[in-house]
């Protein structure tokens, strides 16, 4: 690398770490202008700052180039795979067991903009038209699923779906999920239970105002305030919410690389 590094750029260890992953052809295949190294911290640039593709800098290899490279990763699933074993080491590293028994899950409503505005809902209760992110993490805040749906759409009709995906993630070892009052009812109860999952409602203390820390629902909310500092995700810029669900995968696995950096050396 010639040029002066940026802040999103990783480091040796995490990108030797990663790069495995990221291999969907031989790393010196002909038909490869530009290194892998160099699309990685492009697709980086892009998720930290939340710019436009045409404005990627010109040291960088060219945007419909980092572009197209971003969405065959994430078609493969390359990130998901990373930070499934990075979840792992980490669970292990902290004296856990690899897979999760509990989950916590929570929605937030992501702003539409004219890329996403085709198929955008209105949150009658955020007073928001945009996209609902629907996530599910373990109790340490490592992200498991992820699913987007039109910001109109109820969080407890997607319980069955995210359970589904979190029990395919973990093995189905998932036992119990802890949600807030907008996952009440029974028939939500129900299609947790069609996925083995036992859904526990956390509930707010009566009469109270205001923020309260609540056991287990916070952990949650830490995660979406982490994948929150990613500029990219602050409101719905993409056209296919494949591509919203790949960079918060792609986060998420930054995140955990970040954390796991010691690990690596």
């Amino acid at each position: 690398m010639t040029r002066r590094g940026y802040p999103s750029d990783v480091d040796d260890d995490t990108y030797f770490f990663l790069l495995p992953y990221l291999l969907l052809s031989p790393e010196d295949a002909r038909q490869r202008k530009y290194p892998i190294r160099d699309v990685l911290n492009a697709l980086l640039w892009v998720a930290r700052t939340g710019a436009q593709w045409a404005y990627l800098p010109h040291d960088f290899p060219p945007a419909e180039t980092v572009r197209q490279q971003a969405h065959r990763w994430f078609e493969a699933a390359c990130f998901q795979s990373a930070a499934h074993d990075l979840r792992i080491l980490s669970r292990v590293e902290k004296g856990r067991n690899g897979a999760p028994s509990a989950i916590i899950i929570d929605s937030r409503t992501l702003q539409s903009t004219p890329e996403s505005g085709h198929r955008a809902g209105f949150d009658g209760a955020k007073k928001r038209r945009g996209t609902k992110v629907h996530l599910a993490v373990d109790t340490l805040g490592h992200v498991l699923a992820v699913l987007t749906t039109p910001a109109n759409e109820q969080d407890r009709a997607q319980v069955f779906d995210l359970c589904l995906d979190v029990q395919e993630a973990t093995g189905a070892t998932v036992q119990i999920a802890f949600a807030d009052q907008g996952y009440t009812g029974t028939q939500t109860a129900l299609d947790a239970t069609q996925a083995g999952v036992e859904l526990v409602v956390v509930k707010r203390p009566e009469a109270t105002k205001g923020f309260i820390l609540l056991p287990k629902r916070w952990v949650v909310e830490r995660s979406l305030a982490w994948l929150a500092r990613f500029r990219r995700l602050g409101r719905d810029l993409e056209r296919l919410p494949t591509t919203l669900v790949g960079f918060h995968v792609l986060a998420a696995c930054i995140l955990l690389c970040n954390n796991l950096k010691p690990l690596f050396a």
